[in-house]
Formats: structure tokens, sequence, C-alpha cells
């Protein structure tokens, strides 16, 4: 096996909630994190014996070294396994970067899971996961994916019940947001409201997708939309044209609508698109994933 081509999904945010932060920095969290049909190709070729890594990428803004999570991956793994050939990374990006979506996350998982398979290093899921929370937090489960109960720093990972089919819609405002301030402003004052994690879990084990959509929410909305209005105007916009619930992903900007209706979701990328309230706006699937 000389080349392989994977696809790195994106991930939401069903429920996010902050219980509080260690002495180290980062913050104990309470997710359920769900991938969707929104994804990067990432091929992943061998070149020459004693040649390094290479990258390469359809935007050209993104760091191609040591500063790319996806470089970083190969790396890990050719130092810790001793890799004499050389590795090409191509990636071909549809996932908003910046966007609270885990694309760069999603690229660092690819990249292990392919290389494990290419070199036939031998590792189990677990051991890609205890490999890839060395390079963020969000990795290991963007190596599990589906939907799932995360913990910790994001890293105590419980899978849970499918989530319902339905039509999912996505929509990048552009703006930036840095997920270092917003965490900064959430530390600098009371949570006001915490979101119903259990009633998302509830749902899920009874296949209720409007008890899902009920449940939701994002503590980090409450810093993160007063600094960009646009994101509640997106919320708006997508409840109005028949979204069942509509949040913010993980830090943002990227919101998300639940649709049981795929001619809803469709009115209101238009209604988005129209408004140039985003440029980036996807209708797309939940991903599920079996588990034995």
């Amino acid at each position: 096996m000389n080349q392989l081509e994977l696809k790195a999904l994106a991930k939401i945010n069903l429920g996010l909630d902050v219980l509080g932060k260690r002495e180290n920095g980062y913050h104990d969290v309470r997710m359920i994190m769900q991938s969707i049909y929104l994804y990067d190709t990432i091929r992943i070729e061998k070149t020459g014996a004693d040649e390094g890594i290479s990258l390469c990428s359809n935007l050209s803004y993104l760091p191609s070294d040591g500063n790319n999570i996806a470089y970083k991956a190969a790396q890990l793994l050719k130092e810790e396994f001793g890799i004499r050939e050389g590795v090409r990374i191509t990636l071909d990006k549809h996932i908003p970067v910046a966007a609270g979506l885990a694309g760069g996350s999603s690229n660092a998982a690819a990249v292990l899971f392919g290389m494990n398979r290419m070199f036939r290093l031998g590792l189990s899921q677990k051991e890609l996961m205890d490999r890839g929370v060395k390079l963020g937090a969000d990795v290991p489960y963007c190596i599990m994916r589906g939907t799932v109960l995360a913990e910790g720093i994001g890293e105590e990972l419980t899978p849970l019940p499918a989530m319902p089919k339905c039509t999912v819609l996505i929509a990048k405002p552009p703006v930036s947001v840095s997920t270092k301030t917003v965490y900064e402003a959430l530390d600098a004052e009371e949570i006001p409201k915490h979101p119903d994690i259990d009633g998302i879990i509830k749902g899920l084990e009874e296949g209720d997708l409007r008890q899902i959509a009920r449940s939701m929410g994002n503590v980090l909305e409450d810093v993160t939309i007063p600094m960009h209005p646009v994101i509640a105007q997106i919320k708006q916009e997508m409840l109005e044209a028949g979204a069942i619930g509509a949040m913010m992903s993980g830090s943002g900007p990227t919101v998300f609508g639940l649709f049981e209706n795929r001619a809803a979701a469709r009115t209101a990328q238009k209604n988005i698109r129209e408004k140039s309230l985003a440029r980036q706006v996807y209708v797309t699937n939940i991903h599920s994933v079996r588990r034995d």
C-alpha cells in the first residue's frame, strides 16, 4: 500500500458545558460530540527512503510544516516507529477553517489512522487515541467519531446511542473567533445557565430528535455572541425556516441547525446567503458509526 485516501469528517457539539478550569489552564468540559458528513479529503503517499514529510493543501494560507497538526501527526508516528520512508500528505479542505468544527483535529486523526494502516503499525483504536491526545484534545474523538460524550478536557470519551437521522445545515460567518479569548471571557464571569447534557443523552437513548433539540446548549454562546452578533442572526434565520434546534458549534463562529425537512434546510441556506450572513453554508447529514 503506497497511497491512501481518507475522509476527515467535521464535528458539531450537540451540547457543550464547562465545569471549571484546571491549574494548567485547561478546562474541564462535558460535551456531546457528533460527526457530520462534511469532510476534507486526505491523501497520504509513501515517498523515497530517508525522505521527510511534505504537506500541501488547496488553501495557500495553511502552514505546510510543523505548525500544521496533520504534519505533527505524521512526525509523531515516524519518530516513534523509526519510519524511514518519506510521507507526502495532500489536504483537500472543505471544512471551514477555525470554525469550531474540528477540521484540523480531524485531519490529524486521518493521518494517524492512515499511517497506521499504510505502515502496518498494528495500533488499536485506543492506542491511536492515546497518541492523538498529545496533538490536541479533539483528536481522540475524531478517531472514534459518531455520537460521543466527552469529559475531562475532552479526552475521556464514552460512545452514546446513534443520533437519529436528520438534515444538518452548517453556516460559517466571515468572522474569526479566538478560542483562547472566548475561554478567557467565560472565566471572567459566572455561567448563568448550563445546558441539559443529560436531557440530550435521554433523547439519544429514546431516539427522540425533538428531545435532543430542546436540550441542546453551549455555554460559550454567552460570551461569543456578544462579540459577534451575526451568530444570533444566523440562528434566528434557521429557526424561522423550520429548524427544530440551532446552536453555535464549539467556540464558534459556525452555527448548525437540525431539520426534519431537507427542503426547509435549503430555504434557510438560501436566506442566509442572500442576506450575506455567511458564504460557507452547507446542507449535510448526521454521520453514524456502527459499534460492535
